[in-house]
């Protein structure tokens, strides 16, 4: 795989309004949106004309919910729930975005709608099959509070990210990855009914995983290879974030590491037969955040958890830019009460560079977002909250 160039900021440049990246004409931004019955939204439209957009407004009043309905659109589901119900507003049966976007000088809409348990989702007013297919055609990278998980949370948080930043630069990889959990979940189903079946069903576990390394392999090389270059990605931002050098680094954990997966189902299937579930596979990967080599988790002090979290996501910005040729939607959710000042300012020189496109940020407070762009104004389109 080809190393990733890193790129670090320029403080102090302006948005020259060009839709323009490395010479070539390319851009993406979102133009409007619209929410119907979406979370506290009855109905309501916005537009957006600058680079930089601040929501701001009070807690409760709709600024993050405004914030996940632009991941939705990109991403076909919510960045913090997996119900569709609890994206509905109270007492109604259903919801609808409708998103505008210029990609590549490019008009792009889409539609989402959930109404009665039945989502559909549009591009350019088509249909998707599969929602699948709409991962990656509008990219876009969120940073959030709850994104202390990452670090913080079980295994399922890391891998859960990772695969989605691999999905969003790799279409064939999110098809093996649903793929091989299907066939884990058929796997698993079968080893729980083994007490009650009157003969041996090792020929179905056997085609069963045969399938599982068919789709799990793939998932395994792609995983292994990017993190090597993706690491220093992250350490130049962390070391721009936290203003010294400290040496982090991201080690996969995964047993594909030392016996191929056919291998390992095989050794393991008498123990699966008696944990009645698939015990070791891609599914069971995790990654160890290290600071000067000692696990993030337990020794890293709280500020250099947090510039290791946004060094993480702002380097799989940079990623997604290089392989798009474009910068992707940036959202920012409520940074100015997670980082200290001197973190705040550098990230915000970070995102007002010419490197980057269209970014969204969230804050209770406008005078402190028009502080931090008093360098910029031109940049930065407020959009106020009641």
């Amino acid at each position: 795989m080809a190393a990733f160039g890193v790129y670090l900021p320029v403080p102090g440049r302006g948005w020259s309004g060009a839709k323009t990246f490395q010479g070539a004409q390319f851009m993406l931004s979102l133009q409007s949106i619209t929410l119907v019955q979406f979370k506290n939204y009855v109905q309501q439209h916005f537009r957006f004309d600058r680079r930089v957009v601040g929501i701001t407004g009070p807690n409760g009043s709709g600024k993050t919910n405004l914030l996940d309905a632009i991941y939705y659109v990109c991403f076909t589901k919510s960045y913090f729930t997996n119900s569709e119900s609890q994206n509905t507003h109270y007492h109604t049966n259903g919801f609808r975005l409708e998103a505008c976007f210029d990609k590549n000088q490019a008009a792009a809409k889409v539609i989402c709608t959930f109404k009665d348990g039945r989502k559909e989702i549009s591009l350019n007013d088509d249909t998707y099959d599969r929602f699948s297919r709409h991962i990656g055609q509008l990219p876009a990278v969120m940073i959030a509070p709850d994104d202390a998980e990452i670090i913080l949370g079980g295994s399922e948080e890391r891998r859960k990210w990772l695969d989605g930043l691999l999905s969003q630069l790799f279409p064939g990889y999110l098809d093996h990855l649903m793929a091989y959990q299907k066939v884990l979940q058929q796997r698993n189903s079968l080893l729980k009914s083994l007490p009650n079946q009157p003969q041996s069903q090792d020929a179905l576990l056997d085609i069963f995983d045969a399938q599982l390394v068919q789709h799990g392999e793939p998932v395994f090389a792609l995983r292994n290879a990017f993190l090597p270059d993706f690491i220093a990605q992250v350490q130049a931002r962390y070391d721009y974030l936290a203003g010294r050098h400290e040496v982090v680094n991201i080690r996969y954990q995964c047993s594909l590491h030392d016996q191929s997966l056919g291998g390992i189902l095989a050794a393991n299937r008498n123990r699966d037969k008696l944990l009645q579930r698939t015990s070791e596979g891609i599914h069971r990967d995790d990654l160890l955040f290290l600071l000067d080599e000692h696990a993030m988790k337990s020794s890293a002090s709280q500020g250099q958890r947090k510039s290791f979290l946004f060094a993480l996501k702002l380097a799989q910005y940079e990623v997604m830019k290089q392989q798009k040729q474009y910068p992707p939607l940036l959202l920012l959710d409520d940074v100015f009460e997670k980082l200290d000042q001197e973190r705040v300012m550098r990230l915000i020189a970070l995102v007002s560079s010419p490197g980057y496109g269209q970014v969204f940020i969230t804050d209770t407070h406008a005078a402190r977002l028009q502080a931090a762009f008093a360098g910029n104004p031109e940049l930065l389109q407020l959009i106020a909250m009641t």
